[in-house]
């Protein structure tokens, strides 16, 4: 073995009780805990240089408490701010980490950060000399494209299961499940797992990893010695509900979230015995800034926006003229028209990274289209890269250039005008040459 060194380590993160669950736009009260949430953290170090890339069992965290986090890691493990990668899982029963819908707590806030620093370094402590190897696997019939194409020609998010008025889905989703093995000296072995797909499938009151949990689970029961990590990638037009069926077979609920889970392990078993080595030396690591525009409505529609907000805020859902996912796409759309009414021009959007040897992750500020992890996968000169949704802030939905002519939720309800996700793709690249070199 070289210089290259890794670590591993996870920590509790799990909130108190009674705070308030993200997700959706109803207010939901954490009352119970399904399974705990977790801080998981991989540290990675070529002798010179180490960084430090963690998964953390929460929706999102905005770009300032995000920033906050990274810097209190970096000083207090004396590594650059841009070597500290912290990834949302993006799960949909965890607490709240921004008081736009409804309120968080500062005090878990606080409590996240310690622990964070305390889980990256605890990684760093348990620096070990290692190897690098890949493999890859599909994980087929659990993650869904959401968008569809209607028979009226309108488009329409999660349309619901069984529905008569779905003509075609819109797009194809990436079962790709991607492994990186990093077999340590005199220590546990570190798995890195990727797979892409909206983290929604419990619901309720109770907090939950959801099925990322039950990848690591299985992972870490199925094999001796093995540590997992599980980062999320481009999930933004996708999940776990095949409409394609009926009602009554629905796939949700906790035992499906363990199913999907067992799925992607199962895929990664396939292939554990049959990485190929990659080259395990160089750590480098980087941020792109870019700027983008705002996606500001004509003033014209602000009335129209106030009035569907104080309907919904009051509890009348039933007084604006819509039901299920249209409902929701319209209230959405309301809320971003408000939000952005004396809003900037424009946003600035990190893409960060972390290389180690010939492998990358790669980082998103929010919720990427399956489209754009592909681009970034395709245009990347690594021999593996792992997109991440929900990186080192959160900016809601990036669609794709033909989802805003299209229509449907993620389009309206997103702050930012087309082009966004072409220019995460080009940034992203550009990010992923320059630290190669």
């Amino acid at each position: 073995m070289g210089n290259f060194k890794a670590g591993f380590a996870r920590l509790d993160v799990t909130p108190p009780l009674g705070v308030n669950i993200a997700g959706y736009y109803s207010q939901r009260i954490a009352d119970g805990i399904l399974d705990n949430l977790y801080a998981s953290s991989v540290a990675v170090s070529d002798g010179t240089n180490t960084a430090v890339a963690l998964s953390l069992d929460i929706i999102g965290v905005p770009k300032d408490k995000m920033d906050a986090y990274r810097k209190l890691i970096a000083e207090k493990n004396s590594i650059p701010f841009e070597a500290v990668f912290i990834a949302c899982t993006h799960t949909h029963t965890g607490p709240v980490m921004d008081s736009k819908l409804f309120s968080e707590d500062p005090e878990y806030n606080a409590y996240l950060g310690r622990k964070l620093c305390d889980a990256a370094a605890l990684a760093i402590a348990y620096l070990k000399p290692a190897t690098l190897s890949i493999g890859r696997s599909k994980a087929q019939g659990i993650s869904f494209v959401r968008r569809f194409r209607m028979k009226d020609g309108k488009i329409q998010t999660n349309p619901g299961v069984g529905n008569p008025n779905i003509l075609e889905p819109i797009g194809t989703p990436d079962e790709t499940v991607q492994l990186v093995r990093i077999q340590r000296e005199n220590a546990e072995e570190i798995s890195l797992v990727n797979f892409q797909v909206h983290p929604d499938v419990i619901g309720g009151t109770k907090f939950s990893a959801d099925y990322p949990k039950f990848v690591r689970d299985t992972l870490e029961r199925a094999l001796d010695n093995v540590r997992c990590i599980y980062f999320n990638g481009a999930q933004g037009d996708t999940n776990h509900i095949n409409v394609f069926t009926t009602p009554d077979r629905a796939n949700k609920g906790y035992e499906h979230s363990k199913h999907m889970g067992r799925c992607i392990a199962g895929a990664v078993l396939q292939v554990y015995g049959k990485t190929e080595p990659v080259k395990a030396d160089i750590v480098s690591f980087g941020q792109n800034n870019i700027e983008v525009p705002s996606n500001r409505a004509d003033k014209s529609k602000i009335l129209e926006a106030e009035k569907i907000i104080a309907l919904h805020e009051a509890g009348r859902d039933d007084e604006i003229p819509y039901k299920g996912m249209e409902l929701t796409t319209v209230v959405a759309e309301a809320y971003r028209i408000k939000r952005l009414e004396n809003g900037p021009d424009s946003f600035t959007l990190p893409l960060t990274a972390i290389r180690f040897g010939d492998v990358c992750i790669a980082g998103v500020p929010g919720e990427p289209f399956t489209d754009i992890g592909r681009g970034i996968k395709e245009g990347s000169p690594f021999e593996m890269t792992i997109v991440c949704c929900c990186a080192n802030g959160y900016e809601g939905y990036f669609p794709m250039q033909s989802a805003y002519d299209e229509g449907g939720y993620e389009a309206r309800s997103s702050k930012f005008k087309p082009g966004v996700a072409e220019a995460i793709i080009k940034g992203s690249v550009e990010l992923l040459m320059k630290i190669k070199t």
